[in-house]
């Protein structure tokens, strides 16, 4: 299978529209009183071509993408899979992906970008389903939105934001999606994102200030300090509480010495781990031992 990587490109081509996109202001995408906290930000259609290429990207949003056509491939940081009409794939703000089309079936789809609204059930910051109901009810509400939105008819964009509530109650309904509102006000930085899920992905590594802000590629102080504001923590405090998060596993689970499992979690000696357990749990891990074990 012959595979080509693309983006969304707000152009026209001589033979005809293959992508285009329409921004919505802030005040227009408010929801109205008493009702949640999803606003849409933008809206796109977008259609493969050849000629277009692509590179892991992220937004400030949730995206979610309805596979209108085609076949191809959905890739993020830490995971590649196919994906086709009917399907739907809904992107975490903050989380690195991008598309690539099969050749002999170009993908298409609509892309919904929804500021408030988080998909909680995927592990890595993504869900993604095959719509097997719903599917012509929840097409028709979108391309009424992309016709709003061309025409820039009276109000479209309230009706737009009306047909997003209606958009997501439909999705709603599907027993394997899980969705809630995001936190009012500002999202994580996408630099700090990023450094939070390298770290729970590589917290047995031994990682340090100087690593991450250069993953990062920002200055490590200015880490240090957005992340704390971000998070509530710094970046080798949240390192610390991951490894010892795990660490309590095994100290239920398994019969390894704490030398072990200090070694396993990337802490410089037995010491080093019994002195961040105890400032997190308040007990040695010996005590902790004693008290969880699930065979005394």
């Amino acid at each position: 299978m012959i595979l080509r990587i693309f983006v969304k490109l707000r152009r026209r081509e001589a033979d005809g529209v293959s992508s285009y996109q329409y921004s919505f202001s802030r005040a227009a995408a408010e929801p109205p009183p008493g009702r949640g906290s999803p606003r849409l930000n933008y809206l796109s259609k977008t259609q493969y071509s050849e000629d277009w290429n692509s590179h892991l990207h992220a937004h400030g949003c949730a995206e979610l993408f309805f596979i209108t056509d085609g076949h191809g491939r959905f890739r993020t940081q830490y995971e590649d899979f196919p994906v086709g009409i009917h399907d739907l794939i809904i992107v975490n703000a903050n989380v690195l992906h991008t598309e690539l089309s099969q050749i002999d079936s170009p993908l298409e789809y609509i892309v919904l970008g929804v500021e408030g609204l988080e998909a909680t059930g995927g592990a890595n910051g993504y869900t993604m389903l095959h719509l097997h109901s719903g599917w012509q009810e929840l097409q028709s509400c979108l391309e009424l939105m992309l016709q709003e939105a061309g025409e820039k008819r009276p109000s479209y964009e309230k009706v737009c934001r009306h047909l997003l509530e209606v958009v997501l109650v439909c999705l709603e309904r599907q027993d394997s999606l899980s969705l809630s509102g995001g936190p009012d006000g500002s999202r994580p930085s996408r630099e700090c994102a990023l450094v939070r899920r390298y770290i729970d992905n590589h917290f047995k590594e031994n990682l340090t200030l100087d690593q991450l802000a250069q993953l990062a590629h920002v200055n490590k102080y200015h880490l240090a300090h957005a992340f704390r504001r971000e998070f509530g923590d710094s970046p080798i405090s949240y390192l610390i509480s991951r490894r010892v998060e795990e660490s309590r596993f095994l100290l239920r689970e398994t019969d390894h010495t704490l030398s072990l499992i200090a070694q396993m979690l990337g802490f410089s000696s037995p010491s080093y781990f019994s002195q961040c357990f105890r400032r997190v749990e308040g007990v040695s891990p010996i005590e902790y031992r004693r008290q969880h074990r699930t065979n005394p």
